[in-house]
């Protein structure tokens, strides 16, 4: 599959990661063509830290990997929805989603 057609707006796109399971949302992350390239290889999420300015694999330090399951892309190929199957806590505050914070 030839995965340009992600990038043509920007280098970087959102991932939305959804459990499978529960269709709980767990996080929202940044994906660049070689972290997709690394998790359609793997089976395990990649993404690009826009802070650190490198490649990660979600979960290598602490455990809480992330399988993938399915990875869908929306309507206009600029935001991907991967569904994975959560080791541990998906957030770093150890929270199981980062969406823990309820505003209204």
């Amino acid at each position: 599959m030839n995965l340009d057609k992600f990038f043509l707006k920007s280098d970087l796109i959102p991932a939305v990661v959804q459990e499978k399971s529960t269709g709980e949302v767990l996080m929202l992350a940044y994906m660049n063509k070689d972290s997709l390239e690394k998790t359609l290889e793997t089976g395990y999420t990649w993404f690009w830290s826009r802070s650190r300015q490198e490649l990660w694999n979600k979960g290598a330090t602490s455990g809480h990997l992330q399988k993938v399951i399915e990875i869908y892309s929306d309507c206009d190929d600029d935001t991907l929805l991967v569904t994975v199957e959560q080791t541990g806590a998906a957030c770093h505050t150890g929270n199981h989603s980062c969406f823990f914070t309820k505003i209204k």
